[in-house]
């Protein structure tokens, strides 16, 4: 990247009626970074002030009409009221230097002014006009306004991503959720370009006193928060069409257009849209809906009120994929599109509410998945997908409550995690089945129109539910929503000699240090097996558990069922265990049992029973093999084939492990000649064979696939395929670096230098880690996706030796990272860089002495992910010993 230079000469504003260069401007020495807004300070500004509209002019070019580095042209002007003239507040302006402000006219000292603290405004008026012209940085970090050089054609793109606090970054901002306003935005850039915001393009004209540049003027928009506004430009493919009254608009770099399936992801969009607008009952309320496939988005996507940035690297299919990420993209379709109702019409009112943002979009998006698309299983997938995420997550010394105080904005930087998310759909599904989908969604109509376009709380959510179903929620809230970690519910079975149940009991546990027993609406599956081996469900019930034991009257003298499966359907959020009898038919005929969403139940419990050392590896091992034969789900194979990988690298002894992986391989082999040619199946074993070969027959096949010699009949060798083959070889020393610039050869894309950056730091060599490393500890400059690339290659299951130096090296270099990255890029580095291949007492060890010593006084962010890190190698031990044992 080049170095950033400053713009030069005035930007007019279109608007406000400012037509003059401010006075002088103020430069900070480096951007250090955005305001940390505490809550209180939010709350009192809040308080103080009434924004009504901002008015913002950008110029991306550089002056000549081609586009602009380093930094551009921003000048915003904010319009609000003060119920106290006469005080003082601030504004977030986190620029690269300022030209001037102004006050109501009147020239503002900006000398005070910095990145990280803000301008100070004061001496506010009734109603105050306040104009602040900065120069604001590009970024390479996908926080701001993000730009990325397309080395296919050249060409420059550009997105902006503002949640959490990161708006000012690109224009000063009162930046908090609860002060909405309406935008207008005026955006110079080059002529070519097409310029993308949250409203319609109101007119367009040349840019003033410059050739090939144009400048677009949006319409204003309705109320809205700053970190949902948007702006995305660049020479974007476009894709449009009309559905119900709304204009949908699809996007992509044009390097990328003959890979977008734009009808794919507008018939997605379209279901999407016809049964919110059912359930809701309440109208998407903006005009059009654009959706912009972006490159080195860090997310998955981000729900700009009207137009949505998504991932390209994770959405646009340049090869063959499975039906697993077809379906893993319908759900942030509809995730996203679920945010415009809640979280963009109605918005939290602080960052304590952020879970309610994100549980009712997961929620909502697997609710429309399973009954609007083709996805019928979709909650299936939640389950072994994000469900065991909120697990982990949930079971970390960090855990906190779903809700949860946040006092400043560093602190939710680290909450968008599988607790914010998962487990809190979890528990909004769970409120569903107990009051009961059709109360709830009155309850949620009453709560949409109440609060459109404002802000709201969770209370205000329970209170129109409660209205809605007449139960009353608070003590379900309470022990839901503001107590931490997971219950496990076991059954506790007696057989009569008959054969039926005596008795069945549903007791439930909960961790010494949070002994919280939660209500759990539950069902009851019982499953015989047949003569052709499957598993049949004869019953279910919902129950209601309660305490620590629950006696299930209504099973007493049935006849008993090969498999008692608690929480069939998944209701609740909890893990499982089954009894002796059912755990002996599961680890013989799980595939037989009559529907995905119980095979991935009892999959998630044998994953649990691994993780808390109550089953050996080995034998889960063993029972993937067994029971991933003739499993016909594709998101259960591709779920239980990471979680096998992930056995393998931490779980199992290590004396052991070379095994498992030869195992693993060699099922994996024999199912891509076994699987449907050309199938998604055949895929999903094609990925699980290259990273599980460690033999050198194995390595010597993948080579082969590569060159296109002797590939199973209907295995498409193509772009994404080929750098994992690659990756795989390189990273058991197998070929490597003239491979991979051959390779990048062929592929001097976007994604292919990813991919290459990625398999360059796979090199199992002593030099490649230590310039790898290098590079990771000492560049505070690179790019996102190049700092993910290095740091993803950097550990791997196969290099545990050669890596093992730089576990002490982390903990020198951490609190120096911490502090000179962006929170992005911070937050890669701290939880991909630590040591966590390194299981063993002395990275324990390492971890504790630096939490003791050099971060006793670390950010709380910092050290909660890196003791995050400290939990998974405690964990793995525990696992290995368990494993260990098995073999004695």
């Amino acid at each position: 990247m080049t170095r950033w230079r400053v713009l030069n000469g005035p930007l007019t504003h279109n608007r406000g009626g400012y037509n003059a260069p401010l006075p002088h401007r103020w430069r900070t020495k480096t951007v250090a970074g955005v305001r940390n807004l505490r809550q209180v300070e939010a709350a009192d500004r809040a308080r103080l002030l009434d924004v009504s509209a901002y008015d913002i002019s950008l110029d991306l070019t550089d002056g000549n009409g081609y586009p602009g580095e380093g930094t551009f042209r921003s000048v915003t002007e904010v319009r609000f009221s003060c119920r106290e003239p006469g005080a003082t507040t601030f504004i977030e302006v986190a620029a690269d230097s300022l030209r001037g402000a102004t006050l109501n006219g009147e020239p503002l000292d900006i000398s005070g002014w910095a990145a990280d603290k803000g301008l100070v405004v004061p001496g506010l008026a009734a109603d105050n006009v306040l104009v602040v012209d900065a120069d604001c940085a590009y970024s390479s970090t996908g926080q701001g306004l993000h730009r990325t050089v397309d080395p296919v054609d050249k060409e420059v793109y550009l997105y902006s991503q503002f949640e959490t606090a990161d708006a000012q970054r690109v224009f000063a901002c009162f930046d908090q959720p609860d002060l909405k306003a309406q935008f207008t935005w005026h955006v110079t850039a080059p002529q070519h370009w097409r310029v993308v915001s949250n409203m319609p393009i109101e007119r367009e004209e040349p840019a003033a006193g410059m050739t090939g540049a144009k400048t677009v003027h949006f319409a204003r928009s309705p109320r809205m928060s700053t970190y949902i506004t948007a702006i995305c430009a660049g020479p974007y493919h476009e894709v449009r069409e009309q559905h119900d009254g709304i204009d949908l608009g699809v996007f992509c770099r044009a390097s990328m257009s003959r890979y977008l399936d734009a009808d794919d992801i507008l018939l997605i969009t379209k279901q999407g849209f016809d049964f919110f607008h059912r359930e809701f009952g309440v109208r998407y309320p903006l005009p059009k809906y654009d959706q912009i496939y972006s490159p080195d988005f860090n997310a998955g996507a981000m729900e700009n009120f009207g137009c949505v940035v998504h991932a390209e690297q994770h959405y646009i299919f340049r090869s063959q994929v499975t039906d697993f990420e077809y379906e893993q993209r319908a759900n942030t379709i509809l995730h996203e599109m679920a945010h415009m109702w809640f979280g963009d019409l109605v918005t939290m009112r602080w960052w304590d509410d952020l879970w309610l943002n994100e549980s009712f979009a997961e929620w909502a998006s697997h609710w429309a998945n399973t009954a609007a698309t083709r996805f019928s299983d979709a909650w299936t997938t939640f389950l072994s997908i994000r469900k065991n995420w909120g697990y982990r997550q949930d079971q970390l010394s960090s855990t906190h409550p779903v809700y949860c105080e946040i006092p400043d904005v560093d602190a939710v930087e680290v909450n968008f995690d599988g607790i914010t998310y998962a487990k809190g759909a979890s528990v909004i599904k769970q409120l569903v089945a107990y009051v009961g989908i059709e109360p709830f969604l009155a309850g949620l109509r009453a709560y949409f129109t109440k609060h459109a376009w404002g802000n709201a709380t969770f209370d205000d959510l329970l209170s129109a539910l409660e209205a809605a179903s007449g139960r009353e929620l608070r003590k379900f809230a309470a022990e839901w929503l503001e107590t931490a970690q997971v219950n496990t519910l076991r059954p506790e079975i007696t057989l009569a000699e008959d054969g039926t149940y005596a008795s069945v009991a549903v007791l439930q546990e909960a961790p010494e240090r949070y002994p919280t027993l939660r209500t759990h609406r539950i069902g009851i599956g019982l499953y015989d097996l047949n003569d052709e081996g499957a598993l049949v469900r004869r019953e279910h019930l919902e129950v209601e558990i309660d305490g620590g034991r629950t006696e299930i009257r209504q099973l007493a003298g049935l006849p008993a069922a090969d498999v008692l499966l608690l929480n069939d359907e998944d209701l609740t959020y909890a893990k499982l265990r089954l009894d002796e009898r059912s755990m002996a038919a599961v680890v013989e005929h799980i595939a037989g049992l009559d529907n995905p969403l119980a095979r991935a139940l009892c999959w998630a419990a044998a994953w649990d029973m691994v993780r808390d050392g109550e089953l050996a590896g080995r034998d889960y091992i063993r029972m993937v093999i067994r029971g991933l034969a003739i499993e016909k789900d594709i998101n259960l194979v591709t779920a239980t084939l990471g979680q096998a990988r992930s056995v393998l690298t931490f779980y199992t002894d290590p004396s052991w492990s070379p095994e498992g992986w030869e195992q693993l391989a060699r099922f994996a082999a024999d199912a891509v000649e076994r699987a449907e040619p050309g199938s998604g199946f055949q895929l999903a074993w094609a990925r699980a064979y290259a990273s599980a070969a460690r033999s050198d027959n194995d390595l010597a096949r993948l080579a082969d696939w590569l060159r296109g010699e002797n590939v199973p009949q209907g295995l498409r060798i193509e772009s994404d395929l080929r750098w994992s083959l690659l990756q795989s070889l390189v990273a058991k020393g197998s070929t490597g670096p003239d491979a991979i610039e051959s390779e990048l050869d062929s592929d001097r894309t976007a994604s292919g230098e990813r991919q290459a950056a990625l398999a360059r730091a796979l090199e199992p060599t002593p030099e490649s880690k230590a310039e790898t490393w290098r590079r990771l500890v000492s560049d505070h400059q690179l790019p996102n996706w190049l700092l993910r690339s290095l740091l993803l290659g950097f550990q791997h299951s196969a290099q545990v030796e050669l890596t093992a130096a730089y576990a002490a090296k982390y903990f020198e270099v951490v609190n120096d990272i911490w502090a000179a990255l962006d929170s992005e890029p911070a937050q890669d580095f701290v939880a991909l860089a630590y040591p966590s291949y390194q299981v063993s007492e002395e990275t324990v060890a390492l971890t504790d002495a630096w939490l003791t010593g050099a971060g006793k006084g670390s950010p709380a962010p910092l050290r909660r992910l890196v003791t995050e890190g400290r939990d998974g190698v405690v964990r793995a031990l525990k696992a290995r010993a368990k494993d260990a044992a098995a073999s004695a």
